[in-house]
Protein backbone atom coordinates (compact mmCIF):
# COMPACT_ATOMS: atom_id res chain seq x y z
CA UNK A 1 0.00 0.00 0.00
CA UNK A 2 1.19 3.57 -0.50
CA UNK A 3 0.67 4.36 3.17
CA UNK A 4 1.38 3.03 6.63
CA UNK A 5 -0.07 4.19 9.94
CA UNK A 6 2.19 2.24 12.28
CA UNK A 7 5.98 2.32 12.52
CA UNK A 8 8.87 2.20 14.98
CA UNK A 9 12.56 3.03 14.79
CA UNK A 10 15.63 1.72 16.56
CA UNK A 11 16.35 5.26 17.66
CA UNK A 12 13.39 5.20 20.06
CA UNK A 13 12.40 1.53 20.34
CA UNK A 14 14.67 -1.07 21.95
CA UNK A 15 13.45 -3.92 19.72
CA UNK A 16 13.76 -2.02 16.42
CA UNK A 17 16.60 -0.95 14.11
CA UNK A 18 17.59 2.13 12.09
CA UNK A 19 17.02 5.80 12.84
CA UNK A 20 13.72 7.61 12.49
CA UNK A 21 15.09 9.55 9.54
CA UNK A 22 16.19 6.36 7.81
CA UNK A 23 12.66 4.97 8.22
CA UNK A 24 11.21 8.09 6.60
CA UNK A 25 13.72 7.94 3.76
CA UNK A 26 12.81 4.29 3.11
CA UNK A 27 9.11 5.19 2.88
CA UNK A 28 9.91 7.99 0.42
CA UNK A 29 12.07 5.67 -1.67
CA UNK A 30 9.15 3.22 -1.94
CA UNK A 31 6.79 5.96 -3.15
CA UNK A 32 4.55 6.06 -0.08
CA UNK A 33 2.21 9.03 0.22
CA UNK A 34 1.72 8.75 4.00
CA UNK A 35 4.05 7.29 6.62
CA UNK A 36 2.89 7.76 10.19
CA UNK A 37 5.42 8.01 13.01
CA UNK A 38 4.10 6.09 16.01
CA UNK A 39 6.70 5.17 18.59
CA UNK A 40 5.57 3.28 21.69
CA UNK A 41 4.32 5.27 24.66
CA UNK A 42 6.56 5.18 27.74
CA UNK A 43 5.53 2.93 30.62
CA UNK A 44 5.58 4.35 34.12
CA UNK A 45 5.88 1.13 36.15
CA UNK A 46 9.24 -0.63 36.49
CA UNK A 47 7.45 -4.00 36.45
CA UNK A 48 6.15 -3.28 32.94
CA UNK A 49 9.58 -3.05 31.33
CA UNK A 50 10.41 -5.99 29.11
CA UNK A 51 12.98 -8.47 30.46
CA UNK A 52 16.51 -9.43 29.50
CA UNK A 53 18.38 -7.31 26.97
CA UNK A 54 15.26 -5.59 25.65
CA UNK A 55 14.68 -3.09 28.48
CA UNK A 56 16.21 -4.56 31.64
CA UNK A 57 18.91 -1.87 31.56
CA UNK A 58 16.37 0.99 31.51
CA UNK A 59 14.01 2.69 33.94
CA UNK A 60 10.74 4.56 33.35
CA UNK A 61 12.46 7.96 33.57
CA UNK A 62 14.66 7.05 30.60
CA UNK A 63 11.61 5.97 28.61
CA UNK A 64 9.91 9.32 29.23
CA UNK A 65 13.05 11.21 28.27
CA UNK A 66 13.34 9.22 25.04
CA UNK A 67 9.67 9.87 24.28
CA UNK A 68 10.16 13.63 24.59
CA UNK A 69 13.18 13.36 22.31
CA UNK A 70 11.09 11.35 19.83
CA UNK A 71 8.45 14.07 19.65
CA UNK A 72 11.02 16.82 19.04
CA UNK A 73 12.84 14.71 16.46
CA UNK A 74 9.62 13.84 14.63
CA UNK A 75 8.63 17.51 14.36
CA UNK A 76 12.06 18.41 13.00
CA UNK A 77 12.04 15.61 10.45
CA UNK A 78 8.52 16.42 9.31
CA UNK A 79 9.63 19.97 8.61
CA UNK A 80 12.51 18.59 6.55
CA UNK A 81 10.55 16.03 4.51
CA UNK A 82 6.96 17.32 4.40
CA UNK A 83 7.34 18.42 0.77
CA UNK A 84 7.97 14.76 -0.16
CA UNK A 85 5.61 12.74 2.04
CA UNK A 86 2.81 13.16 4.58
CA UNK A 87 4.14 12.41 8.08
CA UNK A 88 1.40 12.34 10.73
CA UNK A 89 3.01 12.23 14.16
CA UNK A 90 1.43 9.94 16.69
CA UNK A 91 2.22 7.20 19.17
CA UNK A 92 1.11 3.67 19.95
CA UNK A 93 -0.71 3.39 23.23
CA UNK A 94 -0.51 0.30 25.37
CA UNK A 95 -3.43 -0.41 27.69
CA UNK A 96 -1.96 -2.40 30.58
CA UNK A 97 -4.21 -1.44 33.47
CA UNK A 98 -6.80 1.21 34.30
CA UNK A 99 -4.16 3.77 35.23
CA UNK A 100 -2.77 3.53 31.68
CA UNK A 101 -5.66 5.74 30.54
CA UNK A 102 -4.56 8.60 32.79
CA UNK A 103 -1.02 8.37 31.44
CA UNK A 104 -2.18 8.26 27.80
CA UNK A 105 -4.42 11.30 28.24
CA UNK A 106 -1.54 13.16 29.92
CA UNK A 107 0.79 12.39 27.01
CA UNK A 108 -1.76 13.51 24.45
CA UNK A 109 -2.43 16.76 26.31
CA UNK A 110 1.27 17.42 26.75
CA UNK A 111 2.46 16.76 23.20
CA UNK A 112 -0.63 17.33 21.01
CA UNK A 113 -0.09 14.38 18.71
CA UNK A 114 -2.01 14.15 15.44
CA UNK A 115 -3.49 10.78 16.40
CA UNK A 116 -2.68 7.61 18.28
CA UNK A 117 -2.98 3.88 17.69
CA UNK A 118 -5.03 1.97 20.22
CA UNK A 119 -3.30 -1.31 21.07
CA UNK A 120 -3.34 -3.94 23.77
CA UNK A 121 -0.16 -5.96 24.37
CA UNK A 122 -0.94 -7.14 27.93
CA UNK A 123 -3.69 -9.10 29.67
CA UNK A 124 -3.73 -8.90 33.46
CA UNK A 125 -0.47 -6.92 33.08
CA UNK A 126 1.28 -9.90 31.38
CA UNK A 127 2.64 -9.41 27.83
CA UNK A 128 0.85 -11.64 25.32
CA UNK A 129 3.09 -11.08 22.27
CA UNK A 130 6.60 -11.21 23.78
CA UNK A 131 7.20 -14.97 23.75
CA UNK A 132 5.36 -18.24 24.28
CA UNK A 133 6.29 -18.68 27.96
CA UNK A 134 4.77 -15.30 28.82
CA UNK A 135 1.75 -16.11 26.68
CA UNK A 136 1.29 -19.30 28.71
CA UNK A 137 1.55 -17.29 31.93
CA UNK A 138 -1.18 -15.03 30.61
CA UNK A 139 -3.40 -18.05 29.92
CA UNK A 140 -2.98 -19.28 33.47
CA UNK A 141 -3.67 -15.84 34.94
CA UNK A 142 -6.84 -15.50 32.85
CA UNK A 143 -8.34 -18.79 34.03
CA UNK A 144 -6.41 -21.60 32.38
CA UNK A 145 -7.74 -21.82 28.82
CA UNK A 146 -7.16 -19.90 25.63
CA UNK A 147 -10.85 -19.04 25.55
CA UNK A 148 -10.46 -17.37 28.96
CA UNK A 149 -7.48 -15.40 27.67
CA UNK A 150 -9.22 -14.35 24.45
CA UNK A 151 -12.24 -13.10 26.37
CA UNK A 152 -10.01 -11.18 28.79
CA UNK A 153 -8.05 -9.67 25.88
CA UNK A 154 -11.15 -8.42 24.08
CA UNK A 155 -12.50 -7.06 27.37
CA UNK A 156 -9.26 -5.13 27.89
CA UNK A 157 -9.48 -3.89 24.30
CA UNK A 158 -13.04 -2.70 24.95
CA UNK A 159 -12.00 -0.76 28.03
CA UNK A 160 -9.26 0.92 26.01
CA UNK A 161 -11.65 1.73 23.17
CA UNK A 162 -14.29 3.22 25.46
CA UNK A 163 -11.82 5.40 27.31
CA UNK A 164 -9.77 6.63 24.35
CA UNK A 165 -11.67 6.22 21.07
CA UNK A 166 -8.41 5.81 19.12
CA UNK A 167 -8.42 6.91 15.49
CA UNK A 168 -6.61 3.70 14.46
CA UNK A 169 -7.02 0.32 16.13
CA UNK A 170 -3.75 -1.62 16.17
CA UNK A 171 -3.41 -5.34 15.31
CA UNK A 172 -6.97 -6.12 16.40
CA UNK A 173 -6.42 -9.85 17.04
CA UNK A 174 -2.82 -9.78 18.26
CA UNK A 175 -3.92 -12.27 20.93
CA UNK A 176 -3.70 -14.99 18.27
CA UNK A 177 0.05 -14.57 17.66
CA UNK A 178 1.21 -17.30 20.05
CA UNK A 179 -2.01 -19.28 20.33
CA UNK A 180 -1.96 -23.05 19.79
CA UNK A 181 -3.70 -22.79 16.40
CA UNK A 182 -3.55 -19.35 14.72
CA UNK A 183 -5.89 -20.60 11.96
CA UNK A 184 -8.63 -21.60 14.40
CA UNK A 185 -11.75 -19.47 13.97
CA UNK A 186 -12.81 -17.38 16.93
CA UNK A 187 -16.26 -19.00 16.83
CA UNK A 188 -14.63 -22.36 17.56
CA UNK A 189 -13.42 -21.14 20.95
CA UNK A 190 -17.02 -20.93 22.13
CA UNK A 191 -18.04 -18.86 25.12
CA UNK A 192 -18.40 -15.13 24.53
CA UNK A 193 -15.37 -14.60 22.32
CA UNK A 194 -17.27 -13.68 19.13
CA UNK A 195 -19.85 -11.65 21.03
CA UNK A 196 -17.08 -9.56 22.60
CA UNK A 197 -15.47 -9.00 19.20
CA UNK A 198 -18.79 -7.86 17.77
CA UNK A 199 -19.29 -5.52 20.74
CA UNK A 200 -15.87 -3.98 20.17
CA UNK A 201 -16.47 -3.57 16.44
CA UNK A 202 -19.83 -1.94 17.09
CA UNK A 203 -18.15 0.60 19.33
CA UNK A 204 -15.37 1.33 16.84
CA UNK A 205 -17.96 1.93 14.13
CA UNK A 206 -20.00 4.17 16.43
CA UNK A 207 -17.26 6.80 16.65
CA UNK A 208 -15.65 6.32 13.23
CA UNK A 209 -12.48 4.47 14.20
CA UNK A 210 -10.40 2.72 11.56
CA UNK A 211 -8.98 -0.79 11.90
CA UNK A 212 -5.53 -1.38 10.47
CA UNK A 213 -4.68 -4.28 8.21
CA UNK A 214 -1.26 -4.89 9.72
CA UNK A 215 1.23 -6.80 7.56
CA UNK A 216 3.68 -7.54 10.39
CA UNK A 217 1.94 -10.84 11.12
CA UNK A 218 3.07 -12.15 7.73
CA UNK A 219 6.75 -11.70 8.54
CA UNK A 220 6.02 -13.52 11.82
CA UNK A 221 4.73 -16.57 10.00
CA UNK A 222 1.06 -15.90 9.30
CA UNK A 223 -0.47 -16.26 5.85
CA UNK A 224 -2.52 -13.07 6.24
CA UNK A 225 -2.36 -9.76 8.10
CA UNK A 226 -4.02 -8.85 11.38
CA UNK A 227 -6.96 -9.13 11.71
CA UNK A 228 -7.78 -12.53 10.26
CA UNK A 229 -10.63 -13.07 7.85
CA UNK A 230 -13.28 -13.98 10.43
CA UNK A 231 -12.72 -10.65 12.21
CA UNK A 232 -12.63 -8.73 8.92
CA UNK A 233 -15.96 -10.26 7.95
CA UNK A 234 -17.51 -8.90 11.14
CA UNK A 235 -16.04 -5.43 10.55
CA UNK A 236 -17.21 -5.38 6.93
CA UNK A 237 -20.72 -6.56 7.85
CA UNK A 238 -21.01 -3.71 10.35
CA UNK A 239 -19.77 -1.06 7.91
CA UNK A 240 -16.33 -0.59 9.45
CA UNK A 241 -13.36 1.03 7.76
CA UNK A 242 -9.82 -0.23 7.17
CA UNK A 243 -6.42 1.30 6.70
CA UNK A 244 -2.97 -0.20 6.16
CA UNK A 245 0.10 -0.52 8.33
CA UNK A 246 3.41 -2.33 8.03
CA UNK A 247 4.23 -1.97 11.75
CA UNK A 248 7.82 -1.66 10.54
CA UNK A 249 10.68 -1.88 13.01
CA UNK A 250 13.48 -1.50 10.42
CA UNK A 251 13.94 -0.07 6.94
CA UNK A 252 13.72 -3.51 5.32
CA UNK A 253 10.24 -3.91 6.81
CA UNK A 254 8.78 -0.70 5.33
CA UNK A 255 6.04 -1.86 2.97
CA UNK A 256 7.10 -5.48 3.46
CA UNK A 257 4.53 -8.04 2.23
CA UNK A 258 2.15 -5.32 1.04
CA UNK A 259 1.59 -7.18 -2.24
CA UNK A 260 0.20 -10.06 -0.18
CA UNK A 261 -1.99 -7.63 1.75
CA UNK A 262 -3.38 -6.34 -1.55
CA UNK A 263 -4.33 -9.90 -2.48
CA UNK A 264 -5.98 -10.23 0.93
CA UNK A 265 -7.96 -7.03 0.39
CA UNK A 266 -9.39 -8.46 -2.81
CA UNK A 267 -10.06 -11.82 -1.14
CA UNK A 268 -12.15 -10.33 1.68
CA UNK A 269 -14.08 -8.17 -0.76
CA UNK A 270 -13.01 -4.66 0.19
CA UNK A 271 -13.78 -2.04 -2.44
CA UNK A 272 -12.13 0.92 -0.71
CA UNK A 273 -9.54 1.70 1.94
CA UNK A 274 -8.81 4.77 4.05
CA UNK A 275 -5.84 6.76 5.24
CA UNK A 276 -5.14 9.76 7.46
CA UNK A 277 -3.61 13.07 6.46
CA UNK A 278 -2.63 15.92 8.74
CA UNK A 279 -4.91 18.91 8.41
CA UNK A 280 -3.29 22.11 7.12
CA UNK A 281 -1.97 24.54 9.71
CA UNK A 282 -4.76 26.43 11.43
CA UNK A 283 -7.55 23.97 10.58
CA UNK A 284 -9.08 21.85 13.31
CA UNK A 285 -11.77 19.23 13.74
CA UNK A 286 -13.61 18.55 16.99
CA UNK A 287 -13.79 14.75 16.95
CA UNK A 288 -11.65 11.68 17.44
CA UNK A 289 -9.57 12.55 14.36
CA UNK A 290 -9.16 16.13 15.50
CA UNK A 291 -5.85 16.80 13.77
CA UNK A 292 -6.32 14.59 10.72
CA UNK A 293 -8.73 14.11 7.86
CA UNK A 294 -9.75 10.71 6.52
CA UNK A 295 -9.16 10.14 2.83
CA UNK A 296 -10.60 7.30 0.76
CA UNK A 297 -9.08 5.28 -2.08
CA UNK A 298 -11.07 2.86 -4.19
CA UNK A 299 -9.47 -0.50 -4.78
CA UNK A 300 -8.83 0.41 -8.40
CA UNK A 301 -7.16 3.69 -7.41
CA UNK A 302 -5.04 1.82 -4.91
CA UNK A 303 -3.94 -0.81 -7.43
CA UNK A 304 -2.95 1.91 -9.88
CA UNK A 305 -0.57 3.65 -7.48
CA UNK A 306 3.12 3.83 -8.35
CA UNK A 307 4.00 2.06 -5.10
CA UNK A 308 3.33 -1.30 -6.73
CA UNK A 309 6.00 -0.65 -9.37
CA UNK A 310 8.70 0.23 -6.82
Amino acid sequence: MPFSHHSHSGQFCQHARNTLEEMIQAAIAKGMIVFSLTEHMPRDCLEDLYPEEIEAHLNPFELFRAFADYYDTALRLRSRYQHMIELPIGFEVDYIRESSITLINHLQNLYKFDFFIGSVHHVNTIPIDFDKPMYQRAIEAAGGTERDLFEAYFDAQYEMLKALKPAVIGHFDLIRLFCSDPDKKLADYGGDVVRKVERNVDFICSYGGITELNSSSIRKGWKEPYPKKDVCEIIIAKGGRFTFSDDSHAVDQVGLNYHRVLDYVEDIGLTEVHYLMKLPMGQTRINVLDACVVKTLTLEELKGHQFWQS
